[in-house]
């Protein structure tokens, strides 16, 4: 996979080759700021997110949004794709069942001067399509990069990010298509709307909305967690922004080491395994170390890499007294009710620290205030 994925990194400037066209640029229509709305694009494989940049791309960002309000891009298509590398879509030629294959790509070009930014082409990336070789000819279409393309950086006037449906983005670019990349079947733009950008549920909260506590439906029983945002408020804030998301539904205990902690919280444990909308919740996470917090059995800390910084959504329940650990690991909760399913933990059977059947935290979900 990682072989292709680069090779599709290698040819996505050689295969965004586009004929010209034109469209009238008119008057803004967009009702607040930009970087308070984001775009929503509803296809036939699926829906997608993304977010502006309006600091970078002003003009770029004004058209998108005046012309996805006017229906502009309803039942236009993706029509080019390169696996796992790009989507391009937008072309108004394609709302024509009947345009002619050769025209794909054609239309809504030379819109607009060219606005490039040090954004870079990274996965997730939204850009504007313009003639190639000819400056200041960027137009209504766009691509999306499902892997980095740091060949088209400084080429292509960057406006937008992907918040959520990366997964979806990935599957358009699998569409089988011809040797220049033209889908053999396009892939239906069934609408693209612009709404006010979704923000984290927790983003603002004070310390005192912090204080929550959470009930987490195991394989084996259930906990309640008080969270303690004295001790690691921005691990708690993540954790709380998931669970009322319900991004730890269905994920698995993967770690079971015996007299030491259970560990869990990964999305790669999570079944069906596939993306989910609370993604763009998960953040890097600095270190809130605390010497006098004590890893007591109970306890609830985060897991981290070798690099102390490296927090995300992996946490762990202390099966025992662990002083080692402290000031080592951001604690972020305690159990206060079901430590009496801990046992019922240990009696797993394991393989090393791996359990051999499948524990689950079913659900995780806050409790009433």
């Amino acid at each position: 996979m990682r072989m292709a994925l680069n090779r599709a990194a290698r040819h996505c400037a050689a295969l965004l080759v586009l004929a010209l066209g034109a469209f009238t640029l008119g008057a803004q229509t967009a009702a607040g700021p930009a970087e308070e709305q984001e775009a929503v694009v509803v296809t036939d494989l699926g829906t997608f997110r993304f977010a502006f940049a309006p600091e970078k791309a002003p003009r770029h960002v004004e058209q998108f949004i005046r012309l996805a309000g006017e229906g502009y891009y309803d039942g236009s298509a993706f029509f080019r794709v390169v696996l796992n590398g790009i989507i391009q879509g937008g072309d108004p030629l394609l709302k024509d069942p009947k345009a002619k294959r050769e025209l794909w790509g054609t239309g809504g070009l030379r819109l607009l001067k060219s606005e490039f930014s040090d954004l870079k082409h990274e996965q997730g990336t939204v850009s504007t399509v313009r003639v190639p070789g000819e400056a200041d000819s960027d137009g209504a279409q766009f691509f999306v990069c499902v892997y980095p393309q740091p060949s088209l950086d400084g080429q292509y006037s960057v406006f937008g990010k992907l918040t959520e449906g990366l997964d979806v983005v990935a599957k358009i670019s699998q569409t089988p298509a011809d040797a220049n990349g033209i889908a053999l079947e396009p892939v239906r733009i069934r609408r693209i709307t612009i709404e006010p950008k979704r923000h984290a549920p927790f983003r603002d909260a004070t310390a005192a909305e912090l204080k929550r506590t959470v009930t987490l439906e195991t394989t084996l029983g259930t906990m309640r967690l008080e969270t303690m945002p004295e001790w690691a408020p921005e691990h708690v804030r993540q954790f709380l922004n998931l669970v009322a998301e319900g991004w730890y539904d269905h994920t698995g205990f993967h770690r079971l080491a015996k007299g030491f902690v259970l560990q869990g919280g990964m999305g790669y444990y999570r079944e069906p395994r596939e993306a989910h909308q609370a993604d763009r919740w998960v953040k890097t996470l600095k270190a809130e170390f605390r010497d006098d917090v004590r890893h007591e059995k109970g306890v609830v800390s985060m897991a981290h890499g070798d690099d102390p910084d490296s927090a995300t959504t992996s946490f762990f329940v202390m099966l025992a007294d662990t002083p080692t650990l402290d000031g080592k690991y951001s604690a972020f909760a305690r159990v206060i009710e079901g430590l009496d399913i801990l046992p019922l933990f240990e009696q797993e059977e394991v393989d090393g620290e791996t359990p051999v059947r499948r524990l689950e935290l079913v659900r995780a979900t806050l409790d009433p205030k």
